[in-house]
């Protein structure tokens, strides 16, 4: 795992070490982790709600062929290997 440091105003230190107690957190890193896990969860979210508008509105859905099945596989488990990195 990698190291990365941050400075803080000696206020906002206190504010992120409260909540990570408050919150139930052993560390201010798992904190930190969990914030971050949730920005990353919500970016996915909106950009499978953009790619779903974009096939609403992107008119009648034409047949895949094999070639299409193949390629929307392939994605899958390149996102679902790239998930399993991010987990800690």
């Amino acid at each position: 795992m990698a190291t990365m440091n941050i400075s803080l105003p000696d206020q906002m230190k206190a504010f992120v070490e409260s909540q990570a107690r408050k919150e139930g957190f052993g560390t201010v890193s798992e904190y930190l982790r969990s914030l971050i896990r949730d920005v990353q969860k919500r970016e996915d979210r909106q950009g499978l709600e953009a790619r779903l508008r974009e096939g609403i509105e992107g008119g009648p859905a034409t047949p895949l062929t094999a070639q299409g099945w193949d390629d929307i596989e392939r994605e899958g488990l390149d996102l679902a290997a790239t998930r399993r990195r991010r987990k800690p």
